[in-house]
């Protein structure tokens, strides 16, 4: 392969890189990671009360109905994690939930979207809930609560709010029902016994099989919402870290977007797929280890420094023969989330990030493996970029790569994150990614 076309060193250090997946084309300039990585850590972070029940935010555990009804949680059982469907409004309080599944209150892509422009309509299993959890008073008054916070964030007036019908604001529900817009909510705003605003519980502070319930329940949820949606090519997945990161809420959640196409970049590399087959090999892992930049991995993944992107990027890629998370079996789908999680470890609370899913569309006939990018959102794109499309990014591969290095051995000598393999241990087999084959 001639990789010099994507990756090459500069005499004086800097690193010239240009996407092999999206023609990106980045610069990493020696002396930028010297920069501070994180607001977190040099703002003076500020005292908050310890409460044994959190009412941080609208995610917390006493604020249940300031988000729309639940459609799912996963809650403890001894060992074990059990999934509650549709619980009635009046049990919310019941069980402490590990991890809950609400619709998004502000959808990306809306149900009138759908309702328009394919005359979708909820399922019968949807209007049964519906009706169900509007015949409940508590039901009710949580309905009525929140369309009326809603529209006034739309714009209404509180007397417009006010003066609207109870048919209008029941129509406006439906999207709590029968959306595809979802979010994943932890259960904790803060780390136990924090002390600081900026003591915030994230991926990387959830333990392994925590972490892996939190993956499985977003596949749980995009297999709920492929089977409700028959429009639906394609669900984003993805994973805001902080404000700088796009979040609007600091506590720990996923999204869920069902789209009606797969979008320019998964469409482009559907056609490299097409053209040459073992082309995530080859410009994946082939790549990285030939440039000593793959730094961890397990049986069923494996990570590494990504090039060409805006922003500091792992790519951690599925080595399993599944090309979709759902056809993963629970070893495959565990040894991801495994992976995954050590990296959220290392990269620490203070950075922000964002978590990206991809994958093989529901219906595409050429496969690609699943693979999850986490993306530090340590530098803005300035004028420089959008004159030259030229990105800056302020992180080379190699400085990323030995930036995570001694804390995944750290992290692993402590056993805070599950077993793999790091750095020189990693075995840097050719074509490790399994996909490909029938």
């Amino acid at each position: 392969m001639d990789y010099a076309n994507y990756y090459h060193i500069m005499p004086d250090g800097t690193t010239k890189q240009v996407s092999p997946f999206t023609g990106t084309e980045v610069w990493a300039v020696p002396g930028r990671s010297s920069k501070p990585v994180s607001a977190g850590q040099t703002v003076q972070p500020k005292n908050i009360a310890t409460k044994e029940k959190e009412d941080y935010c609208s995610f917390c555990e006493t604020r249940f109905f300031e988000t729309p009804p639940e459609k799912a949680r996963l809650v403890r059982d001894g060992n074990n994690f059990v999934k509650l469907e549709y619980l009635a409004p009046d049990r919310y309080t019941e069980t402490s939930p590990v991890f809950r599944r609400v619709p998004n209150l502000f959808e990306i892509v809306t149900l009138d979207y759908w309702r328009k422009n394919y005359s979708y309509k909820l399922t019968p299993k949807q209007v049964k809930w519906r009706e169900s959890y509007i015949n409940n008073p508590v039901g009710l008054r949580h309905i009525i609560d929140i369309i009326n916070y809603k529209m006034n964030r739309l714009g209404k007036s509180f007397e417009e709010v006010e003066k609207a019908p109870l048919e209008e604001k029941l129509h406006l529900a439906d999207s709590f029902f029968g959306g595809s817009h979802e979010i994943i909510i932890a259960h904790k705003h803060f780390l136990p016994e924090a002390k600081f605003d900026n003591q915030l519980l994230s991926s990387g502070d959830l333990t392994p099989e925590e972490h892996y319930h939190y993956i499985r329940f977003a596949i749980d949820s995009m297999i709920d919402i492929f089977s409700t949606n028959r429009y639906a090519r394609y669900i984003s997945i993805f994973q805001n870290w902080l404000s700088p990161a796009g979040a609007s809420v600091d506590h720990l959640h996923k999204q869920l977007v069902a789209l009606d196409e797969w979008g320019a970049s998964i469409g482009d590399q559907t056609r490299m797929v097409r053209e040459d087959p073992n082309c995530f090999n080859e410009y994946g892992p082939n790549f990285a280890g030939h440039h000593n930049l793959v730094f961890a991995e397990n049986d069923y993944a494996i990570a590494f420094a990504g090039i060409g992107h805006r922003f500091p990027t792992i790519e951690i890629f599925s080595k399993s023969q599944a090309s979709r998370p759902q056809e993963h079996s629970e070893e495959e789908i565990r040894g991801m989330s495994n992976l995954v999680h050590a990296i959220h470890a290392a990269t620490g609370p203070f950075i922000s990030c964002n978590e990206e899913w991809y994958y093989t569309p529901i219906d595409s006939v050429y496969k690609m493996p699943w693979r999850i990018l986490i993306k530090w959102r340590i530098n803005v794109p300035a004028g420089f970029e959008g004159g030259t499309s030229i990105y800056i990014n302020p992180m080379t591969p190699v400085e990323l790569r030995d930036r995570l290095v001694p804390v995944l051995y750290k992290l692993r000598d402590e056993k805070k994150i599950e077993y793999l393999r790091v750095a020189e241990e990693c075995k840097l087999q050719p074509n490790p990614l399994k996909y490909y084959l029938k």
